[in-house]
């Protein structure tokens, strides 16, 4: 692996290139690959200038893991926010989002994989997957509050609750199966399964929407 070459760089730019670099070896080889040696080679940088940044390699874990996590949440919010789009339109682009690329993807897979069993242990990760967890549920709440409201009916708060808690457990099981093997799938055929999951869990048709 060639070492990149150095130029100055404003904090901003150089904490995102030292993520990038903890990401990119985490993609590659795992936890036990993202070393701060093996970090600092990549993004072409000393260790010393890594700690200047991040005081532990914990804390540029938990900052990796936190970007990664927010990266996803924005590709389907941006989806779900179309504007011009009616309440199941949108929808409809939420579910398109998680079960299609870019959020389809073996990197973003492994990425989440290798964060996820840290989760478990690590009380700083655990904090940031509920964080996310319940900002893409709360995401999904107001999809449906939304859509059904746009189609005369009044849900309850705790029954769209509840229903947000399926529907993103359907979409997790789907993206996560996509991500992993996707080649043993016709052509969107994940995509398909997801507006139908949806569908039948919500009342909602989405499967006859165009798009």
């Amino acid at each position: 692996m060639s070492r990149k070459p150095f130029r100055r760089a404003g904090d901003a730019e150089r904490r995102a290139a030292l993520i990038e670099a903890m990401l990119d070896c985490i993609a590659e080889g795992g936890i036990q690959n993202a070393t701060v040696r093996e970090v600092a080679e990549r993004a072409g940088v000393s260790g010393g200038l890594i700690r200047h940044y991040f005081a532990t390699k914990e804390q540029l874990l938990h900052a990796a893991y936190r970007q990664t996590m927010a990266a996803m949440t924005e590709i389907s919010a941006t989806a779900g926010i179309a504007d011009g789009k009616s309440g199941r339109e949108k929808l409809k682009n939420f579910v398109a989002a998680c079960l299609t690329p870019p959020m389809i993807d073996a990197r973003r897979l492994s990425l989440w994989a290798a964060f996820i069993a840290m989760a478990r242990i690590d009380p700083a990760m655990g904090a940031i997957h509920r964080e996310n967890y319940l900002e893409y549920r709360a995401l999904i709440e107001r999809l449906l509050a939304d859509a059904w409201r746009e189609a005369g009916r009044v849900v309850d708060p705790s029954e769209i609750r509840r229903l947000a808690i399926e529907i993103n457990a359907v979409l997790d099981g789907l993206w996560l199966e996509g991500s992993l093997a996707g080649d043993i799938f016709e052509d969107r055929e994940l995509l398909k399964a997801g507006l139908h999951s949806v569908g039948a869990i919500t009342g909602l048709s989405l499967d006859e929407i165009e798009g």
